[in-house]
């Protein structure tokens, strides 16, 4: 582990200021257009933005690094994010935020591409996985610290909209100034997704349901607080335990991952999710349940993402991880959409706690199709199966690429072992 800091403290400290950056600006936003007297469907539209140009960036990104260079898309698109994060607040409309949020979530793609990439190249096949987890940690860490900022200073004003900015501008100066190379860079094209259904079924309903329970959380759960008249420090605890729970949770399942038929787990671990939400719509006048509530979705829809990964990995060769990753990505993309959209939606008409019911829905469902998929056809057994890696669902296709291949080296090592 500290190998890995060693050699990639700058890019791991500029990867976390980063995540700061991303995790306040949709807190805020959620505040702020409460503030403005923007509608619950106005706000959905604009969280959904996001999703739309992150998901353009996964696909566009590699292609504006082969051309021009890893150094030249980061500055550029880090300069794009400052920008945007100053002009939210002043130009407070909801179109306007649509279209930058668009733009920042096309920008922060990219960026973690070009990131992922050079922490990649920094990784040896030895300390890969420790540097996998240093990534995970660093993400989680920047985007709870983000929700502590939020008390600064008052959410109507332009403070909280410059700090973001400032980090982000400050990201890129340890990652820009450290000696490492710049990587080679090269893509893979992603599996068609019938190929990728027909390899993994479940993982790929899963991870097209959890893109949408995800954004929910990532998107939504500060428009919900705001709706049922949570106080800035409570909403800021609120979504601050989501990742609380999924950092805490993340290692125990992936090592019963490891150990036993991976459906199984993916079932039980979205039914407590889905408990978890029930919870939450079920007692939505005690905040401390709320937060009971955030701590377990957050605990079990988060370490799914790696879960599905991982069992679709079951199925597919090592030469066709890389390009099984983009399709899984996408499918997440396509999700992530629709979420802050149907989530929106469900408050109009349920009221906050249709924040709750939506997730609800999503993570029942898994656990059903689960369960079906379990009659389908038997499991691997465990000694052919690969090994868990954890990846974040904001990761980019490099991290989930490079997740994959060390699993399978992992996979592999074990059955030489033996």
């Amino acid at each position: 582990m500290l190998q890995v800091l060693g050699s990639a403290w700058a890019l791991l400290l500029g990867l976390m200021l980063l995540m700061v950056g991303n995790g306040i600006q949709g807190t805020l936003l959620g505040v702020r257009g409460e503030i403005e007297g923007f509608s619950t469907f106005q706000m959905s539209i604009v969280m959904s933005a996001y999703f739309v140009g992150f998901l353009g960036g996964s696909r566009m990104a590699p292609e504006m690094i082969r051309r021009v260079g890893h150094v030249r898309v980061f500055a550029a698109l880090g300069s794009f994010i400052s920008a945007v994060l100053i002009l939210y607040p002043t130009f407070a409309n909801p179109w306007a935020w649509t279209i930058e949020r668009v733009i920042i979530g096309f920008c922060f793609s990219g960026v973690y591409v070009t990131a992922e990439s050079w922490l990649n190249n920094a990784a040896t096949n030895e300390n890969r996985g420790k540097a996998l987890s240093l990534y995970m940690i660093v993400q989680m860490v920047g985007i709870v610290a983000a929700q502590g900022l939020l008390l600064v200073a008052d959410p109507g004003g332009f403070v909280l909209f410059v700090i973001p900015s400032v980090l982000v501008s400050i990201a890129f100066a340890p990652i820009l100034l450290s000696i490492m190379p710049t990587p080679a860079f090269e893509s893979t094209k992603p599996l068609s997704l019938k190929a990728l259904y027909g390899i993994s079924p479940l993982s790929c309903i899963g991870v097209f349901l959890l893109g949408g329970a995800f954004s929910a959380q990532f998107g939504m759960a500060a428009v919900y607080g705001s709706e049922a008249g949570f106080t800035l420090p409570q909403i800021s605890l609120f979504i601050a335990l989501f990742y609380v729970g999924a950092t805490v949770a993340q290692y125990p399942l992936g090592w019963l991952s490891d150990r036993m038929d991976r459906r199984v787990l993916i079932m039980c671990v979205a039914a407590i999710g889905a408990v978890g939400a029930v919870i939450g719509a079920a007692f939505g006048g005690y905040y401390a349940m709320i937060l009971v509530a955030a701590v377990i979705v957050g605990g079990m829809s988060n370490p799914l993402y790696s879960l599905l990964i991982s069992y679709a990995n079951d199925f597919i060769g090592p030469e066709d991880m890389a390009a099984a990753s983009g399709g899984m990505i996408f499918l997440n993309g396509l999700g992530a959409v629709s979420g802050p959209l149907i989530a929106g939606w469900a408050i109009g008409v349920f009221g906050p706690s249709g924040f709750w019911i939506f997730i609800a829905v999503l993570l029942s469902a898994m656990a059903l199709y689960a369960a079906y998929r379990m009659t389908q056809r038997p499991a691997p057994s465990v000694e052919e199966t690969t090994s868990y890696a954890p990846v974040s669902m904001s990761a980019s296709p490099v991290a989930v690429e490079a997740a994959q291949e060390w699993a399978q080296e992992q996979a592999d090592e074990q059955q030489g072992a033996v």
